[in-house]
């Protein structure tokens, strides 16, 4: 069995700025491409055209900058629980730009914020089980301090593309990535692995009948299931 890796947190940092500067580049740069178009006379017919595309990518670097304030900044002070009605909020946000649609069953209570972090970036993994669209099905149960998290997911059955796994996903939640190390590309599963265990929460991830599932159980659990 290899080790877990170990990142210092001055590397854990800098890879997750880098995911967010890679989720952001895109639509900020449309968002300049736009602005060109405007302020250029000779470019007056494609107006309308690139107010549409400003809009669209405003719409997507909000929903990623929310995203990313609560799945990996403070988002609030040291200490503090998160409510689920924020998490739902900023999920909602996310999966306006999502292919695929969010049904929420989570109850009104509060996480600890590691927690809710984890659950947020649970979902995140589960949105990329269907690239091209489905539903994703996002669950709390158990009781405070012994919360479970569920994610399932189906794709749309008109859409030529299978449920899946996130590529690589299962070793880098482990911290056992298969290449043996880690990079900005895999930061975020990785990161959601880190999570679940400073948390003491056990992740099982796979398919099952093309049904993507994704889960966290309190580790003590999963050891007296054992």
């Amino acid at each position: 069995m290899a080790d877990i890796i170990e990142l210092k947190a001055t590397d854990l940092a800098a890879m997750l700025c880098s995911r967010v500067c890679h989720d952001l580049i895109n639509p900020i740069g449309a968002i300049g491409n736009g602005l060109e178009v405007l302020t250029d006379p000779t470019q007056s017919e494609m107006a309308e055209g690139a107010r549409d595309l400003i809009a669209s990518a405003a719409k997507q670097s909000r929903a990623k900058l929310e995203f990313a304030r609560l799945a990996y900044g403070a988002s609030s002070t040291s200490g503090t629980d998160i409510d689920t009605r924020e998490c739902e909020r900023v999920a909602r946000v996310l999966f306006e730009i999502e292919k695929a649609d969010l049904e929420w069953n989570v109850p009104l209570i509060l996480l600890p914020k590691h927690k809710a972090k984890l659950f947020m970036n649970m979902l995140l993994i589960a949105a990329g089980s269907v690239p091209r669209g489905g539903v994703v099905t996002a669950s709390i149960s158990g009781a405070a301090g012994e919360e479970k998290f569920e994610f399932t997911s189906r794709s749309d059955p008109e859409k030529r593309q299978k449920t899946l796994v996130p590529s690589g996903s299962a070793g880098l939640l482990s911290g056992e990535p298969e290449e043996g190390f880690v990079d900005a590309r895999g930061i975020q599963p990785f990161y959601t692995g880190l999570l679940a265990r400073m948390t003491d929460m056990e992740l099982s991830i796979g398919l099952e009948n093309d049904v993507f599932f994704f889960n966290a159980v309190p580790a003590a659990r999963m050891q007296a299931a054992e």
